[in-house]
């Protein structure tokens, strides 16, 4: 380490100043989040499956208004538009794709030859050594302790098992919010850190403030997964909703689905067949009800509720165990500054050989 940087493979790759990346979290990672984490030295990532085209190709252009920084697009590889959005990315000269599940080997190339670094999001060790084959550049890593869908296998188990399995820098997620946790994931072989719950935590995020205090209030123990919100394990901050939707019967969740979905509809323009297809699409193999699938269709509403709209009490709050642990709302700048001083301490009073 030197001065106030740590270079990795990943900081090679991507240009940016610290290994540390801010994530595409839905309804959160928008133009300010993403400039300021680009400001600070890290690498921000817009969230895109919340956007039509053309809100995602105006977003693209307000980040590059407000930083000269290297930053991502993150997009739903199961889009129906994906390609189009690729070549969104592209055509506006983003540096990085970031994929919440695994691009087929096509986007992939098609990215690559177009200079865009690919880095996909992956729960699994097959899964990176798939993508890995494939021409990815880099995976993020997210263990079962990290926010939104997640798996069930810790972070601390599954980052060393992917670092063994790849020759590409890996990207650790799931649990880290400081220094430690950054040069406990350097230890582990990997080549820096995402972060989503610790940047839904800043000065520069826009989620309102009374959400993010029962962010700030929580304790680890708030934090839940549930399989009530759309048939996958989800990870979010235990709310009466989340319990109303865990105690309900399949018809009364039916009817719950169906309103909401009629909202996410009106807001969208989706037909009701393309929503059962997007519902359908995000089941990953699972054996869903149609509420389920109603549910998997328009969770980006009950997202919306609380993190555009500050409803608590209607919407759901995606969140990773370390909520329980946080207690301050720092800027980006302040936030990178820390996590990077806290290593190079760390780094500093760890024991030398001999």
């Amino acid at each position: 380490m030197s001065g106030a940087t740590l270079e990795t493979a990943f900081t090679k790759l991507v240009g940016v100043r610290h290994p540390l990346v801010q994530t595409g979290m839905g309804w959160v990672a928008g133009p300010r989040l993403v400039s300021a984490s680009a400001n600070a030295g890290a690498l921000g990532i817009l969230a895109s499956a919340t956007m039509t085209l053309d809100q995602l190709r105006s977003a693209v252009r307000e980040v590059k208004s407000r930083t000269d920084e290297p930053f991502g697009v993150n997009l739903r590889a199961d889009a129906g538009d994906a390609r189009d959005r690729v070549r969104v990315i592209i055509d506006e000269g983003v540096r990085v794709a970031s994929f919440a599940l695994a691009p087929s080997r096509d986007l992939i190339a098609e990215l690559k030859d177009a200079g865009v670094v690919v880095v996909p999001s992956i729960g699994a060790r097959r899964h990176a050594e798939k993508v890995a084959a494939w021409g990815a550049d880099a995976v993020i890593v997210q263990g079962g302790e990290g926010g939104g869908h997640t798996g069930d296998v810790a972070t601390t188990v599954l980052l060393p098992q992917v670092v063994d399995a790849v020759d590409i820098p890996v990207i650790g997620a799931g649990g880290f919010h400081d220094g430690r946790g950054l040069v406990a994931a350097l230890a582990y072989g990997a080549a820096g850190v995402a972060m989503g719950t610790r940047f839904l935590l800043t000065s520069d995020s826009t989620v309102p403030d009374a959400v993010k205090a029962r962010y700030l209030a929580a304790t680890v123990k708030d934090v839940t997964v549930t399989t009530a919100v759309d048939g996958l394990p989800h990870r979010m901050l235990r709310t009466d909703l989340v319990d109303s939707l865990e105690r309900a019967g399949r018809t009364r969740a039916l009817v719950q689905a169906v309103r909401r979905a009629a909202g996410f509809r009106k807001l969208s323009g989706l037909s009701w067949p393309q929503m059962v297809r997007d519902g359908l699409a995000m089941k990953h193999g699972k054996e869903l009800s149609w509420s389920q699938v109603l549910l998997a269709a328009n969770t980006p509403m009950l997202l919306k509720a609380s993190m555009v709209e500050g409803r608590t009490d209607l919407g759901v709050m995606a969140s990773g165990q370390v909520a329980g642990v946080i207690e301050d709302l720092p800027s980006c700048e302040e936030l990178v500054a820390r996590v990077m001083s806290e290593a190079r301490h760390v780094l500093g009073t760890l024991p030398t050989p001999g």
